[in-house]
């Protein structure tokens, strides 16, 4: 790989960092995190345990995840081990109840996925995107994750001053200039300029003003990017300090372990996780305490005032939870109860693609279930009839192919079950089965191997 002169010279002007030049020409890493609601006692055989999550691993190779149905039903997500390090920022917090939490650039979804795992049961999280693309791609992940707790919106972070000292925790995974992804991705390198820093720089504080406005008081700011430079991280540190009043808090268990280094030049807590010194790409990550102490803001929509389904009887039939029924545009969510007040309210500021778990689908006096509520841990399998697929079966599920099913299946809806979790819906006609996988989750290649990649199971 070929890295900018201009970045060798930036990068030479700090000694942690000149070594960059040599580290960025190693091979990336492969590592994958544990969805343990899911997939609770399962490692991946031969993997090594990421020291920062305890739901990491690294792996000695890369499969080809694509042809793995456990990625598909959300058994595991594939993350770069440095982004796992959101865990311990949430650990450093210290919350022991329910709290809800803002990941304002989320997608594609891995940090995301890797604080809920992380937070107090019953946690809400409100994960957003700017870019509708990358949203669509953030709602598919969620979904496969299957927690029912997460509001997922799309749009500029200027809505999230609607909703002013909403959230105890607020993350900001910046746009950034992309530095630590370079030897992964050759359009990092191909892109790279000191005027792309500048205007990172300006757009990471724009978003950082606007989200300020949504975390209470005694709430909690995660900052990080996967850039190396000192203008889009620790000079945006010290702007958060002195123009929004942060108080920078140590995470101590990053402190320094495993190869991870301080800032540069600042009195101020913050970690940097560089290719080479770790197993990972880069990454800096700090956190931030707002000054003051108050709860969140009550919620302003009242439950009795929202949209209640009229199929809701028939979708609790299918879910193991309580939870309140919403309808929106012929579409039937499931929330949690808890924090169903609470999505609601942000539901009214934002544009959101999903909140709580999609559960059905209304057409005429059809109530149909989705896709998205056989992957929700909440799905109570026992209401649907079920077939189980062997490996041929599931991947020709997951390409929208056309399947027969046992003789003796059921007419109707029917739950496919690949290694004892759920797959997919279909709908039995009795000589065939038609898919019910979205087309936009289905695999293109047609090139699957004999036998599954060997990543769980």
């Amino acid at each position: 790989m070929s890295l900018p002169e201009g970045f060798i010279q930036y990068i030479r002007r700090y000694p942690a960092l000149a070594p960059l030049e040599q580290w960025l020409s190693s091979d990336p890493e492969t590592s994958v995190r544990i969805n343990t609601q899911k997939a609770h006692g399962h490692t991946p055989p031969g993997g090594t345990a990421v020291p920062w999550c305890e739901d990491g691993f690294w792996l000695d190779h890369r499969p080809q995840f694509t042809m793995d149905p456990s990625m598909h039903q959300g058994l595991y997500y594939v993350q770069d081990a440095s982004s796992m390090a959101v865990t311990q920022a949430i650990k450093a917090i210290g919350a022991s109840d329910a709290v809800r939490m803002l990941d304002a650039c989320a997608a594609p979804g891995g940090k995301t996925t890797a604080a809920l795992s992380a937070l107090p049961a019953g946690s809400m999280m409100a994960a957003n995107e700017y870019d509708q693309r990358r949203a669509n791609i953030l709602a598919e992940n969620i979904a496969r994750w299957g927690d029912p707790n997460v509001l997922v919106s799309t749009g500029d972070t200027s809505r999230f001053r609607r909703l002013p000292s909403f959230f105890d925790i607020v993350s900001v995974d910046a746009p950034c200039s992309g530095e630590g992804m370079m030897r992964k991705d050759a359009q990092a390198a191909a892109q790279w300029s000191e005027g792309l820093i500048k205007q990172c720089a300006r757009l990471q504080r724009e978003i950082l003003a606007n989200v300020w406005e949504s975390l209470r008081p005694g709430g909690h700011l995660i900052y990080s990017t996967c850039t190396f430079n000192r203008i889009e991280n620790e000079e945006n540190l010290h702007w958060i300090a002195k123009e929004l009043g942060g108080e920078p808090v140590a995470i101590e268990t990053l402190d320094p372990i495993d190869g991870i280094a301080g800032g540069i030049d600042t009195e101020y807590p913050c970690y940097r996780f560089l290719p080479g010194k770790i197993r990972g790409e880069g990454l800096f990550l700090a956190l931030v305490r707002k000054p003051g102490d108050s709860p969140a803001d009550a919620c302003a929509t009242e439950l009795r005032k929202h949209r209640h389904a009229a199929c809701a009887g028939t979708v609790t039939e299918w879910i193991d939870a309580d939870a309140v029924i919403h309808e929106a545009g012929g579409e039937v969510y499931a929330m949690p109860r808890p924090n169903a007040a609470a999505m609601l309210t942000a539901a009214s500021a934002l544009a959101v693609k999903s909140a709580g778990t999609h559960a059905a689908t209304v057409k005429g006096k059809d109530v149909i279930p989705t896709h998205e509520l056989a992957l929700s841990t909440w799905i109570r399998r026992e209401a649907f009839e079920t077939a189980t697929l062997d490996y041929a079966q599931a991947m020709a599920y997951l390409r929208r192919d056309t399947l027969n099913l046992p003789e003796g299946t059921k007419k109707g809806v029917v739950l496919l079950m690949y290694n004892g979790h759920p797959l997919g819906f279909v709908k039995n006609i009795g000589n065939r089965a038609n898919t019910m996988l979205p087309k936009e989750w289905r695999i293109i290649s047609g090139n699957v191997p004999s036998e599954q990649p060997r990543i769980l199971f």
